[in-house]
């Protein structure tokens, strides 16, 4: 009984946390972009260091979309190739006005909480999270990391992919459960 009091209490309260943020609808993906592959593959670099400006609504949808977005709409089919079909990947969003979950199903993003948890300071922050502990997760976690990366490198975005970061306290913020596991985060910015 007082768990499932407990259980009421905690749903209500991360409720009322993301009540403020509304859903984000975001853009088609652009497909003619055009930049080629080699050209995102000598360009490709890490980069610590953002200007302010917060990313277009086209950038962002289109980032999503390269990251992990459905790209054969009648399977449901990804983006990102996942190890045993597992299909595992979340991507979290997090900017200064709060955390987001994409929806590539919807192709929106999902408000979580209204804390600013990004690992770095970047307008946006995509964090990488498998829904199970096995070390596929790790493979897929990486897999969508270098899509973030040759897109970035494409688009003329700055990016890092990195392990560091606060674990507990995103947890917290994304309201993760114990068989989710943090893995990858990539601040994305335009260039300073």
């Amino acid at each position: 009984m007082k768990r499932s009091v407990f259980l009421m209490l905690f749903f209500v309260a991360v409720s009322c946390a993301a009540q403020e943020l509304k859903p984000i609808k975001l853009n088609a993906p652009d497909l003619k972009r055009t930049v080629t592959l080699m050209n995102a593959f000598s360009n490709r670099k890490s980069t610590r260091t953002f200007s302010d400006k917060m990313l277009s609504h086209q950038d962002l949808s289109d980032l999503l979309w390269a990251a992990n977005g459905i790209n054969r709409p009648k399977e449901g089919k990804r983006t990102a190739p996942s190890a045993r079909n597992k299909q595992d990947i979340k991507v979290y969003v997090c900017m200064a006005e709060g955390n987001y979950l994409y929806n590539a199903s919807t192709s929106t993003l999902d408000p979580i909480s209204k804390d600013d948890v990004r690992p770095m300071k970047a307008p946006i922050c995509l964090i990488l999270v498998s829904d199970n502990n096995e070390s596929w997760g790790a493979l897929d976690a990486g897999i969508v990391s270098q899509n973030i990366s040759l897109f970035c490198s494409g688009a003329d975005l700055a990016t890092v992919c990195r392990a560091s970061m606060n674990k507990e306290e995103l947890k917290k913020a994304l309201n993760l459960t114990d068989k989710q596991t943090l893995y990858l985060n990539h601040p994305v910015g335009y260039f300073k």
